[in-house]
């Protein structure tokens, strides 16, 4: 099952034969200046691994998103995320660069929020943003969300997490 397609956007599976477009989402500094770093190659493959393993694991996890005629844009969906030792359900997204400020990442978050209401038993979705990344927390909060914590057990000393109830 997958989010319903939005007026601009459509979702798929990942799969192995992503790997080249990935690989260079996950390794462009641009998308990736909120991580600790870009990831290579095999960071990418098996970026796509954990989400096949999620797929089969709860139903969901990161979807590719592309343009209705089929233009890779990035990826986009839900997962499970520990929060200061409690798991929630992340939306989550990356979009490439060259399509920042569009619209895109909001559309599709959107989607998955919806898709999240209709087939989870979750009662709660999150954004777990970094700190200086204004962009995304625009994104989560554009679909309903507001700040409600900090969580101090990711990669950094502060992430964000924005909340709100399904």
């Amino acid at each position: 099952m997958l989010p319903a397609p939005t007026a601009r956007l459509r979702f798929r599976p990942m799969t192995d034969s992503d790997l080249d477009a990935m690989a260079a989402l996950l390794g462009d500094p641009d998308v990736m200046r909120f991580y600790p770093a870009p990831k290579s190659r095999a960071e990418a493959a098996a970026w796509i691994d954990w989400n096949q393993q999620n797929y089969t694991d709860y139903g969901h996890g990161l979807w590719i998103i592309e343009t209705i005629d089929g233009e890779f844009v990035g990826d986009c969906g839900l997962t499970w995320q520990d929060v200061n030792g409690v798991a929630k359900l992340e939306v989550g997204y990356h979009v490439r660069s060259a399509l920042h400020g569009q619209g895109l990442a909001t559309e599709a978050a959107a989607a998955c929020r919806d898709f999240a209401r209709e087939h989870t038993d979750a009662a709660e979705l999150v954004a777990i943003v970094h700190p200086d990344n204004d962009a995304s927390s625009r994104v989560a909060e554009k679909i309903g969300m507001h700040r409600v914590a900090d969580d101090h057990g990711g990669n950094l000393a502060v992430r964000h997490v924005l909340s709100m109830h399904l």
